[in-house]
């Protein structure tokens, strides 16, 4: 349960303000369909969650539990500086316009955007450090939806709204607040 909780948490904060959640508002503005636009996002991040989290268990096994304790420690603090930095999509990024419909466009485009991505070196240091796997990539998956799902179904009125910069600066404490507490205690806070 600890891997779920810890994992949607983490990467619900991390997309904040991500150029994922850019996407995925350019998305429903352009195909103006926000349910196949949100099962994209799903489909897309369960299939990548799923690659990357297979990585941070294989890492895991490899791996000093000690030096995994300070590799975490350090994504999370890296995420959190990370989260600093306001997200763009830039236009040739943008979702192309295919015949296959806003749910294909969605699922492809959001699968490409999302490697190497905040949240998906995020799911690779979670799924190293948690178990089982599964937890860990429906925890992510979650995260994404839960960071997602408001900008597709209530797209630009929640910018008017929230501040980003506030929500930003928040999101990137908590991460460092978490990458620290890794750090000082062998992230003992961090498995509830």
């Amino acid at each position: 349960m600890e891997a779920l909780a810890v994992s949607t948490l983490v990467v619900a904060l991390a997309e904040i303000g991500d150029k994922t959640q850019l996407l995925a508002l350019a998305l429903t503005l352009r195909y103006r369909t926000p349910w196949p636009v949100a099962a994209g996002i799903l489909v897309a991040t369960l299939a990548n969650h799923a690659v990357a989290g297979a990585v941070g268990a294989a890492v895991a096994a490899h791996v000093d539990p000690q030096w995994m304790r300070w590799i975490l420690g350090a994504s999370f603090i890296a995420m959190g500086l990370w989260v600093l930095v306001p997200d763009r999509l830039d236009e040739d990024e943008g979702p192309r316009t295919t015949a296959r419909g806003a749910f294909l466009a969605t699922t492809l485009t959001f699968f490409v955007v999302e490697i190497g991505d905040k949240t998906q070196v995020a799911t690779v240091a979670l799924a190293a450090d948690y178990a089982p796997l599964i937890a860990v990539v429906i925890g992510t998956t979650i995260g994404m939806m839960i960071a997602n799902l408001p900008v597709v179904f209530l797209g630009d009125r929640i910018t008017r709204v929230i501040p980003l910069g506030l929500v930003r600066k928040a999101a990137a404490a908590l991460l460092i607040v978490l990458g620290v507490l890794a750090l000082l205690d062998g992230g003992e806070l961090l498995h509830l």
